[in-house]
Parts: structure tokens; C-alpha cells; sequence
């Protein structure tokens, strides 16, 4: 039972066959609106909106950083990227599930560009850390972007491609993101109501970013 207090698998990705099991539904209800947008949570949102999913750390701070974000139609904090189904966030903890923090972001691309929400992504948090952002160490806090359609993964492989060489300039070590499609990274598991704009709730909650302050060159 040593996985409940957490150990040195934190550091390493679990394999499928000792994820934990999870469950068949989720276990506790999720919102249905956005504590701060008013929006839905889950949808429907307006046609032509696009959702793109982005783990950048602790997913408090990187929500209400993404919430703020003009052409944003809504956020959700959730875990995604893993094999457990309908994890918990004490599960997630662990290291077990496989999963990363997530944010849910859909948004309008006629008013916020793929490219500049993921020019957002990369300068709020260190891409290069692998599992781990700043003091938050565990493969749930890699950096990943979890992309629906292919232009937002040409335009994540060439924000990452313009961004590398700004960081090794800086000192930085090479990107650790993972990009893949979300249908390749699994289903999107939202987080539990209290973990939902967590810092509207508490203001004075700790989700530090964990930005290197080097810019990212995107037009």
C-alpha cells in the first residue's frame, strides 16, 4: 500500500497493467457551469469552437490563467494522458493512474489564435522539467498538450520547434512536452467540483507558475 503515501514511482510513468483499476463512472457529480465565465462545463458551446487540452503543472493556476484568456468560451480542471478510467485526484496523486493535470480549454479561434493560446502555454510554465514543475514533483504534473484537430498539432510541434531554441539560449534544457491527439491520450476526466476555478474560490490558494520568463517568438 506504500502508492497511498507516494515513493520514488512518482518519478517514473506507470505501465497500463499496474495503473490503478478506477471505476466504471465517475465519482462525484461535475458542475454544469463555470464558477467565473458562467458558461457550460461541458457543453454544447457555440459552433466553431475548439477544445484543446493543456497540462502545464498544478492545474489551479494554469486554469485561471487560461480562464482569463480573451476568446476563451469556457475551462475545466480534469486529469487526462493516463489509463486509469474515472480517476480521483487523490488517486492521481499517486502516480498510479498515468494521468497528467489537465485543463479543458475551449475557446474561439477567429478571437484567440492556436498559436497564441499555445505561446501562453509555453511561457507559464518550464517545459524542459520532464515530471515535475518547480517543488511539484510526479509524472501528474508533466507538461502535455492533447490536441482535436491536426492544425492544433502542426501548430504545437511549431510553437515547441520556435520556442526551443529560445530557452537553450537561456540555459534551459530540451522541451520534455508530450504532444499527441487526445484521442490518442485518452478520454478527458474532469476533477472534482472544488478543484473547478479553484483560485476564484480560494484567492489565496498555493499553485504557484512556474514561468522561465523567456519569451516565445510566435507571430
Amino acid at each position: 500500500m506504500g502508492w497511498l503515501f507516494g515513493s520514488a514511482t512518482k518519478s517514473t510513468m506507470v505501465t497500463p497493467e499496474r495503473a490503478l483499476a478506477g471505476r466504471d463512472a465517475p465519482a462525484y457529480p461535475v458542475p454544469e457551469t463555470h464558477a467565473v465565465l458562467g458558461t457550460p462545463l461541458q457543453g454544447p458551446w457555440p459552433e466553431g469552437t475548439q477544445v484543446i487540452y493543456l497540462a502545464l503543472g498544478c492545474f489551479w493556476g494554469a486554469e485561471k490563467e487560461m480562464w482569463q484568456l480573451p476568446g476563451v468560451v469556457t475551462t475545466a480542471a480534469g486529469y487526462q494522458g493516463g489509463y486509469t478510467p474515472n480517476p480521483t485526484y487523490e488517486e492521481t496523486c499517486t502516480a498510479m493512474t498515468g494521468h497528467a493535470e489537465t485543463v479543458m480549454v475551449a475557446y474561439d479561434p477567429e478571437v484567440l489564435p492556436t498559436t497564441e493560446l499555445l505561446r501562453t502555454f509555453w511561457t507559464l510554465h518550464d517545459p524542459t522539467q520532464g515530471f515535475r514543475q518547480g517543488n511539484d514533483v510526479g509524472t501528474q504534473y508533466r507538461s502535455a498538450i492533447f490536441t482535436t484537430t491536426p492544425e492544433q498539432a502542426e501548430a504545437a510541434r511549431t510553437t515547441r520547434d520556435l520556442y526551443a531554441p529560445e530557452l537553450a539560449r537561456n540555459g534551459y534544457g530540451e522541451i520534455t512536452t508530450e504532444i499527441r491527439s487526445a484521442d490518442e491520450a485518452g478520454p478527458f476526466y474532469y476533477a472534482e467540483e472544488h478543484h473547478q476555478q479553484y483560485l476564484h474560490k480560494v484567492p489565496n490558494g498555493y499553485c504557484p507558475v512556474h514561468s522561465t520568463g523567456v519569451a516565445c517568438p510566435v507571430p
